[in-house]
């Protein structure tokens, strides 16, 4: 698996599909996700229609750098949030969403590519939505899919699914691997697999089993703040996909985005929730291979 240093002191973990000659897309996995959520099929699907396809583990995540020097309390991280202090919040968090979309850019360019089209999923929709808006110049186009805007009046999670997505996850691979089909209450009512839920549970804890950054994760999306203004002025191809069935964002989240950034196109997907969907792949390749066209 190939790591390049992206900046000082941070590792990016990445792998490739398809020509280099072709043109690149980005692809950028969301909270707690390692780069292997992007299942290897639908990749080499997406190469296969001419895009050479990167996918990458963000930072504190699968093989990527971690911060595992900068602890992060939950319980005091929420409470923090919770009660206004969000000058005690910052100082919890060693990094924010702009320093996970510097670090997709720095891995473009150790890959010698100045731009590309960036499609990114849950909290990696809004990490290449600040890689668009903070270097426009180096983003053919984006794809954001069920995400958000960072706005709290939008994409909120229902409270069963806000209660599985802060439940700690049991360290033992057995407990972990059951713990995995709770996240049915988010996926798509028609297509949601528990097996295929397990499958990814197992390969992402046999590859690399690091909770701690999930805390760090999350605290760089709450303390990121809004991206509402900026969003209104980006002038990068949208793509909003958002699926009707997701309670972890809600569609609101990507209705939002579409309404924010002149000229998006929006794509609202029946039967997707807050995952994709073997069954749904043939349309979204041919929606993402359209937008990147």
């Amino acid at each position: 698996m190939p790591i390049v240093d992206v900046s000082p002191g941070v590792s990016i973990a990445y792998e490739s599909f398809g020509d280099p000659a072709d043109a690149p897309v980005l692809l950028v996995m969301g909270f707690g996700a390692q780069m292997i959520a992007w299942h290897e099929d639908f990749c080499r699907a997406l190469a296969d229609r001419g895009r050479y396809v990167i996918r990458y583990d963000n930072r504190d995540c699968g093989l990527s750098t971690k911060f595992d020097d900068h602890p992060v309390d939950m319980g005091r991280f929420i409470a923090a949030v919770r009660s206004g202090d969000i000058p005690a919040a910052l100082a919890m968090v060693p990094y924010r969403l702009q320093d996970m979309a510097d670090d997709g850019l720095g891995l473009l360019t150790a890959l010698g590519i100045e731009r590309a089209h960036v499609v990114g999923a849950s909290m990696g929709g809004m990490i290449a939505q600040t890689m668009a808006i903070s270097h426009p110049e180096r983003v053919l186009a984006l794809t954001s899919m069920m995400s958000s805007t960072g706005e709290s009046d939008y994409g909120q999670p229902s409270p069963e699914a806000q209660t599985v997505l802060f439940s700690p996850k049991p360290a033992d691979r057995q407990g972990y691997l059951a713990a995995a089909e709770n996240e049915l209450v988010w996926a798509s009512k028609r297509y949601g697999d528990p097996a295929a839920l397990r499958e990814l549970a197992a390969d992402s804890y046999d590859r690399a089993y690091s909770p701690a950054g999930i805390g760090r994760q999350l605290g760089a999306m709450i303390l990121s703040g809004s991206r509402a203004d900026a969003l209104r002025e980006l002038k990068v191809p949208t793509l909003v996909i958002h699926g009707l069935d997701d309670t972890l964002i809600d569609p609101s989240g990507g209705k939002r985005t579409a309404d924010l950034v002149p000229g998006a196109e929006l794509l609202l997907l029946p039967d997707m929730g807050h995952d994709r969907p073997r069954e749904l792949w043939p349309q979204l390749i041919d929606t993402v291979a359209a937008h990147t066209s």
